[in-house]
């Protein structure tokens, strides 16, 4: 691929993507920075880019390799990968994928377990920023895929530089750049670079697409000309985005055990793109959920608000149940996650919505799940439907302490009682405003 004028593309230096870094602003005095470096040509160009960034600015840069153990080359690759790295000087670490191979949409599952991996690994070493190499032509890539998919407005803005997570700001410095400048930088430094043959593996869309840019482009859907749409999108959603925000400020009150106050007055005289949204962003933060229910779904529900005191609805894992003074938004008990294992001094995420981290002089052996049906001397002035969806303590004996009551069982420390200690911190704040109560 050549540039204008048939010249060929110019690496990328240091000084531009200093450039790029410098929009997203925010960053602590010394910054600490991950990458996601699959060893393609791409993120191999974002480690080398981005990790000269970091010790520029008194930081330092880590690159996390992953070993999906989708293909048995991957050991031998990431090895490869972590060997390039190792020679530029460049701090890096392997995190492997376990369990069985995902069967069906294998893209989406080893995805979301890359992102797993990628939390985890931020949460245990106070990492704020994650980079990914994603480049122009996936971003053209994205909105044609989910243009086929029929998406609306959201899918259509396709990726957005910066985004949220649950433990970091997910950075994209690179989508305006095209993918040839990449390989380029790399061409300058002398690197090489893996290419993953399921990047030419048509049984997935996107390699289908990425074989058909010359096509494409020839009838003016070039990966500039896509990118540029998505870019204008992404404005619009913005402002739909602020608009909302001022929505749910006014109509919902949320609580830090985990349950919200809807004003269905204001959210059914909101105009109904804004009031869907919210509605949509409501019951995505407070059922843990990485994404909102369907908006067929989120339709239906919209159209039966306000709910009688009497009536009661379930979607995407929560509980809506019409109360005097609005609506009562809580997680549906049925969908609660399970409990997990509690370690001392660590901090560990249940149910999608809670971080509970236990004081290094915590007892081994316990663990956090839903408070459910507890013994009769836990009381509250909680609604029943909320009080058994509370985080609480187990050990071998039983029910240990309800940080968000107070309560403990006679003889347990009381750190294990404190509030403080699990914190209501969902997947998806109410708004990307941040007005999730923490």
């Amino acid at each position: 691929m050549e540039g204008a004028g048939g010249e060929s593309p110019a690496p990328l230096l240091a000084a531009e993507f200093a450039a790029l870094m410098a929009r997203f602003q925010n960053f602590e005095s010394y910054p600490c920075i991950a990458i996601a470096c699959s060893g393609g040509g791409d993120s191999m160009a974002l480690a080398l880019l981005a990790d000269r960034w970091a010790h520029d600015q008194g930081g330092a840069a880590t690159a996390l390799i992953v070993d999906h153990r989708l293909r048995p080359e991957s050991t031998g690759e990431a090895a490869q990968v972590a060997a390039w790295l190792a020679d530029r000087s460049i701090d890096h670490v392997v995190l492997t994928r376990d369990g069985a191979s995902p069967q069906g949409d294998i893209e989406a599952q080893a995805r979301a377990a890359r992102y797993r991996l990628f939390e985890a690994w931020c949460s245990a070493n106070g990492c704020l920023h994650l980079l990914t190499g994603h480049h122009r032509e996936d971003q053209a890539e994205t909105f044609l895929i989910r243009l086929a998919r029929g998406s609306g407005l959201d899918g259509l803005a396709a990726m957005s530089p910066e985004s949220t997570r649950a433990q970091f700001r997910l950075l994209r410095p690179l989508l305006d750049i095209p993918q040839a400048r990449l390989k380029a930088t790399l061409a300058a430094a002398g690197q090489g670079f893996i290419d993953d043959p399921m990047n030419r593996d048509r049984a997935f869309l996107r390699a289908r697409l990425r074989a058909s840019r010359a096509a494409l482009a020839e009838e003016g859907l070039s990966a500039e000309r896509l990118s540029a749409t998505a870019a204008r999108l992404a404005r619009a959603r913005a402002a739909l985005e602020t608009v909302v925000a001022e929505l749910l400020a006014s109509a919902v009150t949320i609580d830090p055990r985990g349950f919200a106050m809807l004003d269905s007055v204001r959210l059914a005289t909101a105009p109904a793109e804004i009031g869907l949204r919210a509605l949509a962003s409501l019951i995505a933060c407070i059922g843990g959920a990485e994404y909102p229910p369907r908006l067929d779904r989120i339709e239906r529900l919209h159209a039966e608000l306000p709910l009688g005191a009497t009536g009661g609805r379930t979607l995407g894992g929560c509980l809506l149940q019409g109360k005097p003074d609005g609506i009562l938004v809580c997680r549906e008990a049925e969908a609660l996650a399970g409990p997990i294992a509690a370690l001392p001094g660590q901090t560990v995420r249940w149910d999608g919505r809670f971080l509970l981290t236990l004081p290094e002089a915590a007892p081994a052996g316990l663990s956090i799940g839903a408070l459910g049906i507890a013994a009769p001397e836990v009381k509250d002035a909680l609604p029943a439907v909320v009080r058994a969806t509370l985080p609480a303590l187990y050990d071998s004996q039983g029910l240990v302490a309800v940080p968000h009551l107070g309560w403990r069982r006679e003889k347990v420390n009381a750190a294990l009682s404190s509030p403080e200690m699990v914190v209501f911190r969902p997947l998806n704040s109410l708004a990307r405003a941040g007005l999730t109560v923490v």
